[in-house]
């Protein structure tokens, strides 16, 4: 069961999904903490914020330093969720040869290791049967690659979900770590074309990771909570 009293953490909410989600958890009544790169123009975390409903927190995950100060100033919270969300994306006509080295790193950088860095930094503060997720794509499965495109987003999006595993596998304990899909969704990554609205995406991915709580080790779900190919 979720501890009510606990901290839900979104990294990555200003927009899209991320603040989708922390409009979700906050309607549930819970206490979440979402972080955005910049206060300067206001976001829409802001104007929850103002009404009272969150906590906002500056936060650059490229930035070491900065994920550091953050850690420094939630120490003590006791966190339900981590939720990591923050991520760019490429051209969908960027296959490998067409890729710099720049976009490669780019991808890498924000998409797999500086997500699983904050993972790492905040872990402790995550209780013990709580949750440990982060934003994956279904484009990060290789065993449902049959298209192509997009590939050094696919592939950041495959190292982050390895690198979930690896993490799992090496804390143990009973928390569940989750690398979610949160299906093809109308953002300004996804685009107008997309079938599903944000607001149905993150309502399941909230109802999907409560329901996958006290199950430990790793798993790679969908926003209706179905298990994806790795």
């Amino acid at each position: 069961m979720a501890n009510s009293s606990a901290t839900v953490l979104i990294v990555g909410a200003s927009r899209g999904l991320g603040l989708g989600l922390v409009r979700e958890y906050a309607g549930q009544g819970r206490k979440v903490i979402g972080t955005v790169r910049s206060a300067d123009p206001p976001t829409g975390l802001h104007a929850l914020a103002a009404a009272g409903r969150v906590r906002v927190e500056l936060l650059d995950i490229n930035h070491s330093d900065q994920v550091a100060a953050l850690r420094a100033r939630l120490a003590g919270e006791a966190i339900d969720v981590l939720f990591v969300n923050a991520g760019i994306s490429d051209s969908s006509a960027d296959t490998l040869p067409a890729a710099s080295t720049e976009a490669f790193t780019r991808l890498m950088l924000t998409n797999a290791l500086s997500p699983m860095r904050v993972v790492e930094a905040f872990a402790d503060l995550v209780v013990p049967d709580g949750i440990v997720a982060a934003m994956s794509s279904g484009l990060g499965s290789v065993a449902n690659n049959s298209s192509a495109g997009m590939e050094i987003y696919r592939a950041s999006k495959a190292a982050l979900n390895m690198m979930l595993r690896s993490f799992a596998v090496r804390a143990g304990g009973r928390r569940t770590v989750l690398a979610v899909a949160p299906g093809w969704v109308r953002t300004d990554m996804g685009g107008p074309g997309a079938p599903l609205d944000v607001a149905t995406s993150t309502r399941g991915i909230v109802a999907a990771l409560a329901a996958r709580r006290g199950q430990p080790g790793a798993a790679f779900i969908d926003h209706r909570g179905n298990d994806v190919a790795w």
